[in-house]
Order: C-alpha cells, then structure tokens, then sequence
C-alpha cells in the first residue's frame, strides 16, 4: 500500500450534509463534496489487512478491488483508479451515492468501528474520472451480427446492454416508461442521486451502439413471440415492482397509497414529466401541510419520509414492526457480515419520529377519507400486546413494506404457462433462473436483477446483468472475453 501506516495516522472522516433545514427546501443532492486531497487521505487508510473482506462476498456483490483502487487514488492515478472500478463495476457513480456500503461493514478497521470511507472514495473517483475526461463511448471495431433484446433499462437491464454492446452485439433497451433507467430514475428520489448522472450514461451507451426504445411495454404493446422472433437472445430486467398487501382494514380510505407510485409521482414532477400514466395515480399526491405516516422501516420508507418532508409535510412518522436494534453490534459475533443496529437515514434525521415494535391494526377515516392510524406495540413473534393500543392522526399514508415479485401484466402473462414463476418462502413472485447460467424456461429467453433474485440493492442488480450478460455472449457466441 502507498501509505502503510495511513490507517494509524489518518482519522476516519465522511463527506457532510447541508443542514437539514436548508436540504428540505430543494430536491437536489445535499452532500458536500470533499476535495481531491481529503478523498486522498481516506484512501491512504486503506490497510494492508491480508484478507480484504471488503470485496469478497460478504462485502461487495460485483467484487470492486477496494484496495487497489484505493491505492491508486491515493497516488493520485485516477485514470488507473477508474479503468480499475470500471472493471468490475459500470456504474460507480450509482452505487457510490445509493450502495448501503456493505463493504464498509466488513473492513477489517470496522473492528474498531473507524473503516475506510469506500463509499466515499467510490463516488468521488467516478465524479473525477469525468471531470477529467476518462468517461467516454468505447464503441467495438468489430460487430458480432448478433441482435439482443434487454427489457427494462433499470441497472440490470444497463449494466447487461452495457457489457453485450461492447462484446459487439446491437443490442436494443426497452424500456416501458418514458426514459430509461428504471428504479434509478423513477423510484429513487433526486435528493439522494440526480437523474443527470443516468443521462450521460445513457449518452455513453448510445454512443457505443445501444439504442434505446422508451414507451414500449413488452408483453402489451410489443408481443413476446415477435421479440422473441426478432432477437437472437432476449434478457428480462423488468425489476419487483409489485407491492405487498398490507393485509389491514381501511386500506382503500383516500390517502392511503403505495410507497413506489408516490416516489415515481414525485420524480416525475421534480423532472417535469407529466404524471399521468397507465398503472400510477393521476391525481396528485402531496404532503404539504399533512400528517403522514410511513409503514416500512427500509431504504423505501426512508425515501418516502424524505419526500415528504421536502413537500411540506406537517410531521411524519415512521412505524417500524421490528424492535429497534443495538446501538453497536457484537463484532466478534457478526463482522465481517451486515449487522442489525441502529442506524440513522438522512431522511430520518430531517425531522422523522420513529416508532418500533409497532403494528397496525387499521386504518381509519370518517366519510371514506383517512383520518388516523390505529397501532399497538407487539412482542418479539410481533403479536399484538392488548392494553397498546394508540391511534397517530394521519392526512396521508403510504405503504412500505416491499415488494412479492414481478408484475404479471406484461412479460409473463404474455408468455403464460411457458415461462416458469418460482414462489419463496414469503410468497414472492419471480422469474424462474438460476445463477449459473441466468436461462428462463423460455428458449432465448434470461433473466436477471430483482425479477429473478427478488427485490434487492442496486449493486446486486448490477452484478446479475454483468454476469446474464457474459452467459448471452458465451450462448451465441461459443466463446467469450466478458467478465463473470
């Protein structure tokens, strides 16, 4: 390592957040970048630690060579530090914004709760490598004759286009909405990733040769047999977008709604798109001047309680099933693996009350329209304790509790009885496919992403198109030089 003795000398600093107060009142990023040097020094902490947890499979799912990119950022070779990020990872100024960082929990400095800031690192290498010019097309010299079709354009469906454009095939995006990027564009919120950081990538791949065809449901508005017919090789990313029940009395009360079409709502107005569009609420859903409460402790909730905030929300709470964890974990028990502790959004620390071990009982309302939230506290097997019961006053509620699988409508019930759904444990929906070979039941036909695996993050998404994307090649081509 160029600074063996950084982690001693070096404290562990994370870039910073306007004040809340101040972040609230727009929906742009908030983080405040750290300069070239500071971004030097915390990859200087970088240990020679023997065995890197960070990029094995407890840490990072597409396998970043953490330390040696660290290195090199540190030795200020950013052209190197990218072209090695880029290796394993298409899109690290995606993941450097929107990854919990898993890798972070298992540096071995976690140990001593103080791990490199990889993360950090992370975004502001893919920030510099563009600044500087080393993001550009990288279009084939040598075109293979193949066609491939990918559905969806969410980091699945780009990181595969990405990989099988390069490998020379034309490949063509279809994408249902009106601009790709799929969960990254329209169900993450601005705040934490602006849509312009997909734009230019999209423009990337458009000048390697990916062509992307926006507003097309397949399934609905173009026929799987004539997809099928038309491509040597199709790869299904369409995502788990079907929201779980949540199984309580009063849901159909006015101003109670899913979490993901208020998030897509929101992105779509931030972005200036219309919001009227088949299978999402029309009318507006607003926050400004309301009571809300979110159901769902996950990365959804969050987004949702951030949202509200910036749309003016009187007061938000969040309610949470599960018992609030450990402010510090057992390391010797758990590291280097995720550990269940408490952990802070930057969304709940805008104003948030979080409430756990709390159940819903009903929603309820006078006249059809919400007034409140009837809750209780519930045990450790989360049964109801009698004598807890409480109601929240509410304006506004939105379910967050994830997601069972992949939409019927479209892909599968196009193809019916010939594509093979598996249902696990929960009672998910997904795409049969394993992780060997990615193949669907259906002849030509993968999948990947979270309609294979099950909702999940970003990076493991990118993970399985790279991977889907290397098996396409490997099928049409006999052989093959992509990465798996």
């Amino acid at each position: 390592m160029g600074k063996v003795t950084g982690f001693l000398e070096i404290d562990r600093q994370t870039a910073k957040y306007q004040p809340a107060s101040d972040r609230i009142r727009h929906n742009r990023e908030f983080t405040i970048r750290m300069s070239d040097q500071e971004v030097q020094k915390q990859a200087a902490r970088c240990m020679d630690c023997g065995i890197p947890y960070c990029h094995g499979p407890t840490g990072c799912p597409v396998h970043n060579q953490i330390p040696d990119w660290n290195d090199l950022v540190y030795n200020n070779n950013w052209e190197e530090a990218i072209l090695n990020l880029h290796s394993t990872n298409n899109f690290p100024e995606f993941t450097g914004r929107i990854c919990p960082a898993p890798c972070e929990e298992a540096c071995t400095l976690n140990l001593e709760d103080a791990p490199v800031t990889i993360k950090t690192v992370e975004q502001a290498l893919a920030d510099k490598a563009y600044e500087l010019g080393f993001i550009v097309p990288q279009p084939v010299i040598r075109k293979s004759g193949k066609k491939v079709a990918i559905i969806g354009s969410g980091p699945a469906g780009m990181a595969a286009a990405q990989q099988l454009g390069r490998a020379g095939h034309e490949v063509h995006v279809y994408e249902r909405e009106s601009q790709p990027g799929g969960l990254l564009r329209y169900g993450i919120p601005d705040f934490k990733m602006e849509k312009h950081f997909i734009d230019r990538r999209i423009e990337q791949m458009e000048g390697e040769g990916v062509t992307f065809f926006c507003n097309v449901n397949v399934g609905v508005d173009k026929s799987m047999e004539e997809l099928l017919g038309t491509y040597d090789a199709a790869l299904y990313t369409g995502g788990s977008e079907k929201p779980r029940d949540v199984g309580i009395p009063g849901g159909d009360l006015i101003g109670v709604h899913d979490a993901m079409p208020y998030l897509v709502q929101q992105n779509k107005r931030v972005a200036r798109e219309s919001i009227d569009n088949v299978g999402w609420p029309s009318d507006p859903v607003l926050a400004g001047g309301k009571h809300v409460v979110v159901i769902g402790g996950g990365d959804t909730a969050s987004d949702c309680v951030g949202t509200a905030f910036r749309q003016g929300a009187v007061k938000v709470t969040q309610l949470d099933i599960r018992p609030q964890p450990p402010e510090k974990e057992d390391k010797l028990a758990v590291w280097p693996y995720w550990a269940t502790k408490m952990r802070t959004s930057s969304s709940q620390a805008e104003g948030a009350v979080r409430e756990f071990q709390v159940g819903t009982l009903e929603l309820v309302g006078e006249n059809g329209i919400l007034a409140g939230v009837k809750c209780c506290h519930v045990d450790e097997k989360r049964k109801p304790l009698a004598g807890t019961e409480f109601i929240i006053k509410a304006d506004l509620v939105f379910v967050a509790i994830g997601f069972t699988g992949v939409l019927e409508a479209g892909v599968v019930s196009d193809l019916g009885d010939k594509l093979t759904i598996n249902t696990d444990r929960r009672g998910s929906t997904n795409v049969a496919a394993n992780e060997d070979d990615y193949r669907t039941s259906v002849d030509k036909l993968w999948a990947a992403g979270d309609v294979r695996r099950g909702q999940s993050l970003v990076v493991w998404a990118i993970r399985e198109g790279r991977q889907a994307a290397r098996e396409i090649d490997l099928s049409l081509m006999g052989a093959t030089d992509l990465p798996r």
